[in-house]
């Protein structure tokens, strides 16, 4: 196990560092608490998932988003693909000492594909396209496509007491660029590169520890993501 950990944080130095030398100066460390659940209903096509996520600008107490999420799922019969239509709820504060808030309604149409490499390499695709409905601006939507990677390290499958390696990359694209009030924003939106140790506590419920960055035309930011997946 001691031998697995090694690695893992080898790749986390390698997958990071550049990164973190850039923002040090600039950024401090952010923080994003996470729960993902989802389910089926006796086992048929339809189900149900969701995320709440507590996103701080610092490690805990400084609100950078509080999102709610949730939507109902569609699997066709004899595919692996996944589709859902939901909505979210989110609420944005200001960096810093500022308590002002702003709020969002979203919602989303996604299709989700897993494909598996050999023994041991699990990928999930991702594309999601949003219709928001920010506070003062005017509709807007978004592209996203999320590429998944899970690669169990102390066993071949993800099962019981698997640690595991978990990568993701995704990627935002702004539909139409006028917002409303004369404002604007660019085709590309931001760029989200993650790695993590990942752990199964048992069948249906995983835990994750990790380090994002988030990189838009303006800044990039480095973000300690803790995470429950739980499917019942």
């Amino acid at each position: 196990m001691i031998k697995h950990l090694t690695y893992i944080l080898i790749l986390l130095t390698f997958f990071f560092s550049k990164t973190l030398k850039a923002q040090e100066s600039t950024d401090q460390l952010g923080a994003w608490y996470m729960y993902f659940y989802n389910t089926t209903f006796k086992d048929g096509p339809w189900g149900i998932q969701g995320d709440l996520q507590y996103r701080n600008w610092n490690l805990g107490g400084d609100l950078e988003q509080l999102l709610i999420r949730s939507g109902i799922t569609y699997k066709p019969k004899n595919t692996q693909i996944k589709f859902t239509l939901g909505y979210g709820n989110i609420t944005s504060g200001a960096i810093g000492t500022d308590n002002a808030t702003s709020g969002e309604h979203r919602i989303y149409q996604e299709a989700l594909y897993p494909v598996k490499f050999g023994s041991r390499i699990y990928t999930n695709h991702r594309f999601r396209y949003e219709q928001r409905f920010v506070e003062n601006q005017d509709l807007r939507t978004r592209y996203r496509y999320n590429l998944f990677l899970n690669i169990p390290l102390n066993k071949k499958i993800l099962e019981k007491k698997a640690i595991y390696l978990a990568l993701y990359n995704e990627i935002f694209i702004n539909g139409q660029r006028e917002i409303g009030n004369n404002n604007s924003v660019e085709i590309f939106d931001r760029n989200r590169a993650y790695a993590a140790i990942g752990y199964v506590i048992k069948n249906g419920l995983r835990v994750q520890f990790g380090l994002m960055n988030q990189t838009t035309d303006s800044q990039g930011k480095n973000q300690l993501q803790v995470s429950l997946h739980h499917k019942f």
